[in-house]
């Protein structure tokens, strides 16, 4: 039997997303369900894959099929492709596995041309009608089809507009609308030297072409990226009869929630707008009403659409996203979708839905997404501050969180800025899919026009950035670089600030204050507590990242980096002074000024840690890098050191690596210079007895990690001094202290070796980013400019430095665990790489055992949830 490229949208139901794409799974779930859904079709994502497979063709059998199901679709609806008589308007829409909002191309009313557009007229009794159809198409084929720019398409509207002195494109009439669709074709035929195609099955091929073209579009692959979204699932086609919401005052548009998306609110939410189509409320070109006005204009459509968003989200056991139409009075479902929102909302409503008995614990958790929990770590508005604070201009509340940064008007500045490491607020009369990357680094974004459900509005609110829009109060000069408000002009030279949670903006730039924890959060974060098995650390070198790591739910420290504490003030000059140093006896002396610092630094974090275990990894970096480079800089420390200047250029020449990373550090620096461990180890135990005397309740036990080892005799020969100077400590101290040595594993040899290495390692913590750079014989500072390279030609789909290799480098640590633990039974096992907070990594590292994750103290509830979810996952 012949591949089954197409299904009808009564052929298919919510479980077949990975043919289906997630839209069309759910447009059949819908009709399954009884809910009004105009008739459709669904082109596969096999489909899709089939074309990329085929050298970006369009298969003469896909074609065929596509044509079998259109006469289908015509037996269904009672009318005819291309026939002005009883014409068929379709709808052609992406639909991928996983929501990507914004990320895809849509292109209404297709099946218009110069015939059918006068039989609609005819028909509808309502040219205006017919031509505004026809004109949308126009400019959406054009612009998704062929490439043409959609700004020349707003000119010539806003040219028409100005010429009949009139503000809104309702307030143009039936010539006009006529008029424009004229100009829109001569643009058409001028910039491309051909006509604008009037068969309508021509039209309907390009259009699945192109949008299975978009599927690799720039945005859509960096939304994937960010999103972790493989390019092999392709995307799904859904080609559906029209319903118009632009035929009159009885007809309309409009985008729903049913609970508030920011908040979490049990409350219908959403906009719609009366005589317009679905990209108008998107797209933010007119400002809608909220969904309650809907009850008195169309009462009987209102009724049934909040009965069905009742069963819908009953039926999916989640917050729905939906679009609507209403033609002539009548309701129909276009599309429903879990709803993207806010951290806030999502915690919200996970608990609420517990509360309701419509979720288990377990289910509830799995409904929040891990990173979006970022959102509410980070700082708000200092209240004093604010208080004092006249907002300049109002818009809509669309994602809250406060931001405030220097003005910028493209995502081009946007990026340029941000690269720079200035923080910024994208400032636009309304974005589009093409700003993402611009909106991704940018601390917060602020549009002139559009609603809570505009664009802006979603992208921002599922990257977790603060949003206003709609703020009519902007006058905005784009092209000269301001906005003016109440007669005053703010340029890229300006800081503003702005408020997501109530749609206020303000001059200058505002104090933030962290972010606190409680409510709904610490509830839904102790459910993640009692069911993920792996601990979660923290990567921190001083007692405040060790406190922030704490309150966040941190159970250790997972990576202290003792190097970071070498250079502050009278640390650097000990250090060069080791450096420098000629003989041992030297170097013994300027390491006797670096002990104390060190103590105390341990100290501090003992304290702050309160019990929980802290692994301290000894001297990393190549001696070079405590060094300066510039002539100016070496001439100074020469003589603060009172030293010869040629002498210190000399030792400076001496410690030049080819390699750094594979160069004289870690355990090699050890090595050459005991003494150097000798004083660490020193600073670690006499930190932990004199923290241990005081707190004898907590039980310390050092753990002391030895670093870039690559054999067991270099690890043995490091311990030996460990322990030899730990145990004098000890003895001295009349304590009774147990101590832990182990090592990362940052070399592929040591993963190859690890039966050997656990010998004497008493644990292991693997340093995913030295490994992925040894692994991939990449650099981690370097790969970055030749990166792109990879993802555009699709050998690689992620930076393997933010999302881990589990292919590759995940074999190495899979492999080095179970050798680790076959020669050491009761092993340690962790991750102290960046990767330890990522996710998707974090199920890894559950499935090969591991007993902990580490990463940075702001992502540590991202990896409590993410390992609940492991947990659960993996049952």
């Amino acid at each position: 039997m012949d591949k089954k490229y197409l299904y009808l949208f009564s052929e298919g139901n919510g479980s077949m997303r990975e043919i289906l794409g997630g839209k069309g799974a759910n447009l059949a779930e819908m009709m399954n369900l009884g809910m009004p859904v105009p008739y459709g079709f669904t082109v596969t994502t096999e489909a899709c894959n089939k074309y990329y497979d085929d050298g970006e063709k369009i298969a003469d059998e896909v074609v065929a099929e596509i044509f079998a199901y259109l006469e289908k679709l015509e037996s269904l609806a009672g009318k005819k492709f291309g026939d002005p008589h009883n014409p068929l308007l379709v709808s052609v829409r992406s639909g991928a596995r996983a929501s990507m909002p914004g990320m895809m191309d849509t292109i209404l009313n297709l099946g218009m041309n110069d015939d059918v557009v006068k039989g609609v007229a005819e028909l509808t009794n309502n040219p205006r009608f017919a031509w505004d159809s026809y004109r949308r198409f126009i400019q959406m084929f054009a612009d998704v089809v062929m490439g043409l720019p959609k700004s020349r398409f707003e000119e010539i509207i806003d040219e028409m507009k100005a010429r009949k002195h009139v503000t809104m494109d309702t307030e143009l009439d039936a010539e006009d609308m006529k008029e424009m669709t004229l100009r829109f074709k001569a643009f058409y035929k001028e910039s491309l030297k051909e006509d604008f195609p009037s068969d309508a099955k021509d039209q309907l091929i390009r259009a699945v072409e192109a949008v299975f073209r978009s599927w690799n579009n720039p945005r859509a692959e960096f939304y994937r990226r960010m999103n972790d979204i493989p390019s092999s699932w392709g995307t799904a086609v859904n080609v559906q009869m029209m319903v118009f919401g632009n035929m009159g005052n009885d007809c309309g548009t409009g985008v729903a929630f049913t609970r508030n998306p920011s908040t979490g609110e049990k409350k219908l939410y959403g906009e719609f707008l009366m005589n317009a189509q679905g990209e108008d409320v998107v797209a933010g070109i007119r400002t809608p009403q909220h969904i309650d006005q809907l009850k008195e204009l169309s009462p009987q459509a209102y009724a049934q659409f909040v009965d069905i968003c009742g069963k819908l989200e009953a039926h999916y056991k989640d917050m729905q996203d939906m679009e609507f139409t209403i033609e002539k009075g009548k309701l129909y479902m276009l599309q429903t979708r879990n709803g993207k929102r806010t951290a806030a909302a999502a915690l919200k409503i996970a608990c609420d839905m517990v509360d309701e008995g419509t979720l288990s614990k377990e289910e509830a958790l799995m409904k929040v997404e891990p990173k979006q929990l970022d959102a509410l770590l980070h700082p708000q508005f200092d209240a004093a501050d604010l208080k004092a604070a006249t907002p300049i201009a109002k818009g809509l509340p669309a994602s809250p969180g406060a931001a405030c940064g220097k003005v910028v008007f493209t995502a081009e500045q946007a990026q340029q800025e941000a690269a720079l490491g200035h923080k910024v607020i994208l400032v636009r009369l309304e974005t589009s899919p093409e700003d993402i990357e611009g909106m991704h680094v940018s601390e917060g974004i602020l549009t002139v026009r559009g609603g809570m459900t505009s664009h802006a509005a979603v992208v921002a609110r599922g990257m977790g950035a603060c949003c206003v829009a709609g703020c009519g109060d902007l006058n905005m000069n784009e092209e000269e670089g301001y906005f003016e408000v109440n007669g005053v002009r703010y340029t890229a030279d300006d800081f503003i600030s702005i408020d997501g949670s109530t749609g206020n903006v303000y001059a200058g730039a505002i104090k933030t204050v962290p972010a606190s924890i409680s409510g709904d959060f610490e509830r839904f974060m102790k459910w993640a507590d009692e069911t993920r098995k792996l601990k979660v650390r923290t990567n921190a070198d001083t007692p405040k990242d060790a406190l922030q790591a704490l309150s966040f739910g941190a159970e250790g420290i997972g990576l202290v980096r003792t190097e970071h504490m070498f250079f502050e003030g009278d640390r650097i000059k000990a250090m060069r002074e080791m450096i420098v140093s000629k003989t041992t006896e030297q170097r013994k002396r300027a390491l006797a000024k670096l002990l104390p610092m060190q103590r105390s630094d341990f100290e501090g974090i003992y304290e702050a840690m309160q019990g929980f275990p802290v692994t301290i990894r000894y001297l990393d970096p190549p001696l070079h890098e405590f060094l300066p480079t510039s002539s100016y800089d070496i001439a100074n420390l020469a003589a603060d050191m009172h030293i010869d200047l040629d002498d210190l250029k000399a030792v400076i020449a001496s410690l030049h690596e080819f390699n750094p990373m594979m160069g004289h550090r870690g355990c090699r620096l050890a090595i050459s210079y005991p003494e150097i461990a000798e004083m660490q180890t020193t600073a670690v135990i006499e930190a932990a007895i004199n923290v241990a005397k005081k707190h004898p309740e907590w039980h310390l036990t050092p753990e002391i990690m030895i670093p870039l080892v690559g054999d067991v005799n270099e690890l043995r020969f490091v311990k030996n001094i460990v322990v030899k100077v730990a145990d004098e400590l000890i003895a001295k101290a009349g304590i009774d202290m147990k101590y832990l040595v182990g090592t990362m594993i940052e070399i592929p040899r040591a993963a190859l070796l690890a039966d050997e290495i656990a010998e004497e390692a008493e644990f292991f913590s693997f340093g995913t980013n030295d490994l992925t750079q040894m692994t991939f014989g990449f650099s981690r500072d370097d790969a970055g400019s030749f990166l792109n390279d990879y993802y555009d030609k699709k050998i690689y789909e992620q930076d393997p430095f933010a999302k881990f290799d589990q292919h590759g480098v995940g074999k190495l640590v899979a492999n080095a665990a179970k050798l680790g633990r076959a020669t050491r039974e009761d092993i340690h096992l962790g991750v102290c790489g960046e990767h330890g907070g990522d996710p998707a990594s974090i199920e890894f590292f559950h499935k090969v055992g591991l007993d902990y994750v580490s990463c940075s103290p702001f992502r540590v509830p991202i990896a409590r949830l993410a390992a609940a979810q492991a947990a659960i996952k993996n049952k």
